[in-house]
């Protein structure tokens, strides 16, 4: 039995060898059947396209249509209806020719096509040797997924082909783009990513890199291009060096706005609803390191926004960015056209004030130390400063505290100074004009004496708040230095008043000393109930 099992079950080598010979004569058959002419037997009705056809080499080589054929109640039939064909018509038409044996050219422009109406057409190995679906499979590994340009020609081509994701080609060919990009520009960005960063970090616009294969990319759907970078940036792909890519891909798909105008053109909701789309979708991928991206080119990005009135959180992006690098703007960026313009403003000014709020509010050299910042703020002359720095000073927490008192003081003694009439004499002449700013409102304008009230009243809280915070800094620093011997205690006001002196030594002594009972030096505690 076993060597009846042997004899009657061939090897897997005669197997492939009786399919081969077997598509060998089905070719030839089909051949015969073409050049003789043989009246058509089968109909086949593909995307509104009619074909008249064979039923021997159809079904010799498509298994959708021998099942078709196998599952038919009349064998005769003759008519076939196909309606979901990837490619449509011109699709099944390539198929039909290879049944036949018709030499055709395999581009980079229709292999997508091909190979996803071989994969529903069931034009595997199963009922064929070299069946389509090997063909366009070797097509595709040895030519078209080379190149750059092939893999995004067959990545663009597979944008309207749903069997493109079941066949994983859509996936193939986005590893393929990544993996040559990144190839290729490994060289540039290597070699120019430490002058990169330090532009960054240093505040300069760092120089564009636009590679060659950028505007390949530019055909592609703005959600096929998305899923491009992400895969580039897993490959290491460095985000700023995809800024001048995401530009070049912004600058070409919102193309034909009338940015510059002052009323809005009418275009096609459909139209409009993708150029929304992209633009929300190019914001979203936008670098998020500072000046990876021109300021004229965000500007750009924020008219396009208002005038697609996209969402409100696209737009409040774009100006926290432009916010960010202001100071490499010109007038121009900030002209921005009020598009809803209804006789009041010519240009959007709420969105200038936004942008400015974003520049004011940004956190400036967040790295500096406590010390350092003693040390830029020592450089300040207190008594120089106006009443709205002044007020500044107050409400800016991250300022050193002495700072702080020290300005605080100088305001206060500058409004006692006023309410009593008492302007300093020559001493200080800087004082002395701050002094008489103070005057020159209150004796002119009856009102500012309860404005001024009240402002005195404001900076003796803000003093108390200070007072507060140094005592919690010095029982902080008292438990470090428990272990040394007490010093002698003293005043606050006190302290304030000594570091005054040393700070202005050629102040008159009025202007530095507190007159106050808790100031006064404490008398010898054995001459205190002296009689004498």
């Amino acid at each position: 039995m076993l060597g009846v099992d042997r004899e009657t079950s061939p090897p897997s080598a005669s197997i492939s060898k009786m399919k081969e010979l077997l598509s060998t004569a089905m070719k030839r058959t089909s051949e015969w059947m073409l050049s003789q002419e043989v009246p058509s037997d089968v109909t086949v009705h593909v995307g509104g396209a009619t074909f008249a056809l064979h039923k021997f080499p159809l079904i010799s080589k498509c298994g959708y249509i021998r099942r078709l054929v196998s599952k038919a109640n009349d064998s005769n039939i003759s008519l076939i209806e196909i309606p979901d064909v990837p490619g449509g018509a011109e699709a099944f038409g390539f198929a039909a020719k290879f049944c036949y044996g018709i030499n055709f050219d395999i581009t980079t422009e229709s292999i997508a096509m091909l190979r996803c109406a071989a994969e529903y057409l069931e034009m595997t190995e199963d009922h064929a040797v070299g069946n389509l679906v090997s063909r366009t499979e070797i097509c595709l590994e040895e030519i078209a997924l080379m190149s750059l340009r092939g893999a995004v020609n067959v990545l663009h081509k597979s944008e309207e082909l749903p069997m493109a994701e079941k066949v994983k080609l859509v996936s193939r060919c986005i590893d393929a783009v990544a993996y040559i990009a990144c190839k290729d520009s490994h060289i540039c960005i290597s070699s120019r990513t430490e002058n990169i960063h330090d532009s960054l970090y240093s505040g300069l616009q760092p120089e564009a890199i636009l590679d060659w294969w950028a505007e390949e990319l530019t055909v592609l759907r703005i959600d096929t291009f998305q899923r491009v970078l992400m895969p580039m940036k897993a490959r290491g792909f460095k985000e700023y060096a995809l800024g001048p890519v995401i530009m070049l891909y912004a600058q070409k798909s919102l193309r034909g706005l009338d940015l510059f105008g002052r009323r809005k053109k009418k275009m096609e909701p459909k139209k409009e609803h993708e150029k929304r789309v992209v633009l929300e979708t190019v914001v979203s991928l936008l670098p998020r390191e500072r000046n990876a991206m021109s300021v004229s080119f965000l500007s750009m990005l924020l008219r396009a926004a208002i005038y697609l009135e996209t969402t409100v959180a696209c737009q409040l992006d774009l100006e926290k960015r432009m916010g960010l690098q202001l100071e490499q703007a010109v007038l121009d960026d900030l002209l921005i056209p009020s598009f809803s313009y209804n006789g009041d403003t010519k240009f959007d000014v709420n969105t200038v004030w936004r942008i400015f709020m974003n520049y004011l509010e940004h956190e400036a050299h967040p790295s500096l130390s406590d010390m350092e910042r003693r040390k830029i703020c020592s450089l300040m002359d207190c008594q120089k400063l106006s009443r709205e720095a002044c007020a500044h000073v107050a409400r800016n927490d991250r300022l050193p505290v002495p700072i702080v008192v020290q300005v605080l003081y100088y305001e206060q003694q500058c409004l006692r100074d006023v309410r009593s009439g008492n302007l300093i004499g020559g001493e200080s002449p800087a004082l002395s004009q701050k002094a008489t700013s103070y005057g020159i409102g209150y004796h002119n304008d009856p009102d500012e004496l309860p404005c001024l009230r009240r402002e005195n009243d404001e900076l003796k809280l803000e003093l108390v708040r200070l007072r507060m915070q140094l005592k919690e800094i010095e029982k902080s620093s008292g438990n470090i230095t428990a272990a040394e011997p007490p010093l002698p205690k003293k005043s606050f006001i006190h302290s304030i008043s000594k570091k005054l002196g040393h700070l202005f030594p050629f102040m008159h002594s009025d202007t530095v000393k507190l007159l106050s009972d808790k100031t006064r030096r404490k008398p010898h505690k054995a001459l205190r109930h002296s009689i004498s």
